[in-house]
């Protein structure tokens, strides 16, 4: 089944039905669902699809011609090879000509690294033979960095060839309901937690019979496919695992400031900064500063992806328990008992993503929102704010806290967001926004009637 990605489906589609020459690139990290949207729009339309190869460019070239002759021969079990590339794509050329055609070239970095003279030759053929015909090219590639610099960048022979870009993100807590829409809000929301919105890996952990059986069956299990996933995908993207897995496990221990982390690596810090960098290109890491303030020395590092953190935090520190083939009898102990903690982070990002997004007639309109932390001078001691929403313009503001527990949250937050919005900005305005898994208190609630707290609990947010 396909799910989401209506928006980008209907882009290309518009696209297609006008005729005309378009070059659309498609990039974005590994298991996102590129290659699910490329199989979903060339449905019913004639295709060449050329996955490319990490092999040579002579068995690129042999995989490129039998995907051209497939599509001039659907019924032949045989094939030729062209001589070259040039050969290859003049025989696109002809068959773009007489009809309209969808040319893909998947994992499209694989190729430039095996024919390096591959980005000129299509700049070539789009200049001076493409521009007036029927064909539907399409570039997709997993590697961010070199989609965004060889292909998208200035220095590249394609820059400005494109037509349109998509750039495949996770899907939103929101969007990944149509999935399993049997579930309630709060395994769906362990569900984001887990995968962080990969499509890939909310199918293979394959939910039927509720998350735990999920999670013990396909990810805490050595024979399981999502068992190694994250060594592996290291192990395809760099040429250094183990220390990007050192990088990562430092971070997951509660290092968050790049000189802690090189510590506790025993990196030189100017070495771990550039472990640091790649990690943040591939979008496994990310860089956070307190909102409204520029990046400087308050900058900390977080794991981004929610597939590493669930892992790095449970899979990793439990694989002698694994390996042994005992999960089941300490799961509850090992895991269950310790998700309330692991999802916090988590459904702070569900809200802020929540009032971003979703909400309607929100009293500001917001053109950034994150998390701030600062010294209370006062109390001498630091705070640390879940939400705050910079507005457009103007010096009015979103306040907000999020408690994922089963507790009822009461009066005591509200008080606390007050004093820690004072520290946060003095003679400014604020709107208080308390989300909390487990409802609130009657006092609290009246204040809501009255207007003077927003408070939303888990199920709302997936209203």
């Amino acid at each position: 089944m396909f799910y989401c990605r209506e928006e980008e489906l209907r882009t290309m589609n518009r696209r297609y039905k006008k005729g005309r020459f378009e070059c659309i690139i498609i990039y974005g990290r590994r298991r996102v669902g590129k290659t699910a949207l490329i199989n979903e729009f060339c449905k019913g339309k004639k295709t060449i699809y050329f996955s490319a190869l990490n092999a040579s460019s002579q068995e690129n070239l042999e995989a490129l011609s039998g995907a051209i002759y497939t599509c001039r021969n659907p019924e032949s079990t045989s094939a030729i090879t062209f001589g070259s590339y040039v050969d290859a794509l003049d025989e696109i050329t002809a068959i773009a000509a007489q009809e309209r055609l969808v040319f893909v070239i998947d994992e499209y970095p694989y190729l430039a690294k095996a024919e390096r003279s591959i980005s000129s030759r299509l700049q070539h053929m789009i200049d001076h033979r493409w521009q007036d015909s029927q064909l539907f090219l399409i570039l997709c590639g997993s590697s961010m960095s070199f989609m965004e610099y060889q292909v998208l960048g200035y220095e590249s022979p394609l820059y400005g060839r494109r037509t349109a870009q998509f750039k495949i993100q996770a899907l939103t807590y929101r969007e990944m309901t149509a999935f399993h829409p049997e579930l309630s809000a709060e395994d769906q929301a362990l569900l984001y937690g887990v995968t962080g919105g990969i499509p890939h890996y909310i199918n293979k952990l394959e939910v039927e019979d509720g998350l735990d059986e999920a999670l013990l069956d396909n990810l805490f299990c050595t024979s399981a496919y999502l068992f190694e996933e994250p060594e592996n995908l290291l192990k395809q993207e760099l040429r250094e695992p183990a220390i990007y897995n050192s990088v990562i496990s430092a971070i997951a221990g509660g290092a968050s400031r790049a000189n802690e982390i090189a510590s506790k690596t025993g990196l030189e810090s100017g070495v771990c900064a550039k472990y640091l960098k790649v990690l943040l290109k591939l979008g496994i890491l990310r860089k956070e500063s307190p909102v409204a303030e520029k990046p400087g020395r308050k900058t900390i590092y977080m794991i981004d992806d929610n597939f590493f953190r669930f892992w790095y935090r449970f899979v990793s520190r439990n694989m002698s328990v694994i390996g042994a083939g005992k999960m089941r009898t300490v799961y509850d102990s090992a895991v269950r008992s310790c998700l309330s903690d692991y999802m916090g982070l988590i459904f702070e990002k569900m809200c802020r993503d929540y009032l971003f997004r979703y909400a309607e007639d929100l009293p500001i309109t917001l053109r950034e929102i994150g998390q701030w932390w600062g010294t209370d001078a006062a109390a001498h001691r630091e705070v640390q704010i879940d939400i705050v929403g910079m507005p457009v313009e103007g010096n009015e503001y979103l306040i907000g806290s999020c408690k994922y527990r089963n507790e009822k949250t009461g009066m005591d937050e509200l008080e606390l967001l007050r004093r820690y919005a004072a520290v946060f900005r003095r003679d400014a305005k604020f709107y208080y926004y308390i989300f909390s898994k487990g409802g609130f208190s009657s006092a609290l609630e009246e204040l809501g009637e009255k207007g003077e707290v927003t408070l939303l609990t888990l199920e709302d947010i997936y209203r």
